[in-house]
């Protein structure tokens, strides 16, 4: 009895193991939040030698992550006019993985942030190399683990000057916008001591609700649904980040982001104040469910 009870505890632990594994490689996801805001790119404000060192970086992990390009170049540029900037040529990085149907699902993060201010760097570890870095974990996931749809992967420029990139990209997509199924936007996924993920969206879209509850919490984050109801006011997180321009042309969207902390928009937005279990696990969750409705959205195709 001893020897039954002891090779079903051993045969239970591989499942176990199993079920918490995660889809990415953790050291290259650290490292990747870290260069992209490292001093040297100088808080990534569009137009800035500091934005375009970001701009090489993620094209290389592009690159290292195998995502093929749409007419042979990874760059979207477009005009970007604000009352801080005008950048004649501020780039979005567009690369996608095919898949076997006819549509796709937009994965996002912008990687822009507000630059220097008073003679301090803003890094914007959290706002937003960490959405940066979870996408290019998610590519290198859907390389290796190839999609029903094409997933395109957007790194938005000028986001934090008006939502400016993601508009460029959807006045001149790659697909056709009734091609694209969903939008999977993520902003601010590295600082919170609760380890809570917030869902937002399934208000507005509520078919994308049960694809959300497939997805388990992880022994460091959990998603929580909700900030996307308009009677919340300020905390209805529906117009503050770039899955807005896909919303404004009906296209579903599900937005992924923690709630503001106090490094938020501050120079202390630094890789030395972020939570890494929390955002590993998070940047997982968010793979998690790009998988789930990946399987979810094609079961009519």
């Amino acid at each position: 009895m001893k020897k039954i009870l002891l090779l079903a505890c051993l045969a239970a632990i591989p499942y176990f193991g199993n079920a918490q594994k995660l889809p990415l490689d953790k050291e290259q996801l650290l490292k990747d939040i870290k260069v992209l805001s490292a001093d040297s790119m100088q808080g990534r404000l569009s137009g800035t030698e500091g934005n375009l060192m970001a701009q090489e970086y993620i094209l290389k992990r592009f690159k290292e992550a195998g995502l093929k390009s749409f007419n042979g170049s990874y760059k979207q540029h477009f005009r970007l006019e604000s009352k801080r900037v005008t950048v004649d040529q501020a780039t979005n990085l567009i690369g996608y993985i095919p898949g076997k149907s006819g549509n796709a699902i937009v994965v996002s993060a912008h990687y822009d942030h507000v630059g220097v201010r008073n003679g301090e760097i803003y890094n914007g570890t959290d706002d937003n190399a960490s959405g940066v870095g979870a996408m290019l974990a998610a590519a290198s996931y859907f390389k290796k683990n190839p999609p029903k749809h094409t997933i395109i992967f957007a790194a938005f420029d000028g986001e934090e000057l008006g939502l400016q990139g993601a508009n460029a990209f959807l006045d001149n997509p790659p697909v056709a916008l009734e091609q694209i199924m969903l939008n999977v936007n993520m902003d601010m996924l590295s600082i919170n001591s609760k380890g809570e993920l917030y869902a937002s969206g399934t208000h507005h879209y509520p078919q994308l609700k049960p694809i959300v509850e497939q997805v388990a919490a992880r022994p460091k984050a959990k998603i929580l649904i909700g900030h996307d109801k308009p009677e919340q006011g300020h905390n209805d997180w529906t117009g503050q980040s770039d899955h807005y321009q896909f919303h404004k042309r009906q296209i579903p969207f599900l937005y992924f982001g923690v709630e503001d902390h106090p490094h938020y928009h501050k120079p202390t937005d630094d890789f030395v104040n972020i939570n890494p279990e929390f955002y590993t696990e998070a940047a997982a969750l968010v793979i998690d469910f790009i998988k789930a409705a990946d399987v979810s959205l094609g079961k009519n195709q």
